[in-house]
C-alpha cells in the first residue's frame, strides 16, 4: 500500500474493520471524545504510559498530534488508529504501528491503549487480532514487537493470547511516568500469525479524505 512509501499522499484514510469494530486515524472531529475519555481514563492509564504534556488534552495539542500522524504517515514511520464499536462509533482506545522498518527488517511496534470504563471486556484482544492480518498481508511486514512493563499482567496476556512470544528482558527500556522502567519483549512473526487458527480476516479499505 503506497500510503507508507515516502513522498506519497499523506490524506488517504485507512479503514479497518472486522467483528462489530473499525480503527482508523484520528481527525480532528475525534477531539472532544477523545479528550474526555482519556481525561476520565487519565489514573487507569497513567502507570503505563510517558508523562504527559501539560496541553495534551487541549484542542492545540490535538491539532499538533494530527500534524504529527499526518508527517509520519507520509514519511512511512508510523500508523496511529483509533478503535470504535461499528454499531454506536464511540472510541474505545487506540493502536499505534511505529519505528515501521522497511528493507532487511520489514517490521513495526505495536502499542496501543484503553480508556478505563471500556477494558476488560475483550475490545483490545479483538483489535490485535483484526491489526495482524494488515500488517502482515497488506503492509507486507515480517515481524511486529511489543513491550510492556512485567507487573502488567492483562497486556501480557493479551499479547500472548494474539500469538505473540516472549523474547527477552530489556532493563530501563522506556521512560514510563517519568521513571525508567523495565519491559518484556514479545514478537509475533508472519509465520507465528499464519499457525494460528480461527483469526480474524478484516476488510481494509483505502479511502481519500482529507484531514480536518
Amino acid at each position: 500500500m503506497a500510503l507508507l512509501r515516502p513522498g506519497s499522499a499523506p490524506d488517504a484514510e485507512l479503514l479497518i474493520e472486522a467483528g462489530g469494530y473499525f480503527m482508523r486515524p484520528p481527525l480532528m472531529c475525534d477531539f472532544k471524545a477523545w479528550s474526555e475519555l482519556r481525561e476520565d481514563s487519565r489514573a487507569f492509564l497513567k502507570p503505563w504510559e510517558p508523562l504527559w504534556p501539560s496541553d495534551d488534552l487541549s484542542k492545540s495539542g490535538f491539532r499538533r498530534r494530527l500534524r504529527r500522524y499526518s508527517k509520519d504517515r507520509k514519511e512511512g514511520r508510523s500508523l496511529t488508529f483509533l478503535l470504535f464499536r461499528s454499531r454506536r462509533q464511540d472510541i474505545l482506545g487506540g493502536l499505534t504501528l511505529s519505528n515501521i522498518r522497511r528493507g532487511v527488517s520489514q517490521s513495526a511496534t505495536l502499542g496501543y491503549w484503553m480508556g478505563e470504563r471500556h477494558a476488560g471486556k475483550g475490545h483490545m484482544s479483538a483489535a490485535v487480532a483484526m491489526i495482524l492480518p494488515f500488517c502482515f498481508n497488506v503492509l507486507n511486514l515480517h515481524r511486529i514487537e511489543a513491550a510492556c512493563i512485567p507487573v502488567n499482567t492483562p497486556s501480557i496476556r493479551l499479547l500472548e493470547k494474539a500469538g505473540f512470544r516472549r523474547e527477552g528482558y530489556a532493563r530501563n527500556y522506556l521512560l514510563i511516568n517519568g521513571t525508567w522502567q523495565d519491559h518484556l519483549l514479545f514478537a509475533c512473526l508472519a509465520e507465528d500469525h499464519a499457525a494460528l487458527s480461527g483469526k480474524i480476516t478484516p476488510s481494509v479499505e483505502g479511502m481519500l479524505k482529507e484531514f480536518l
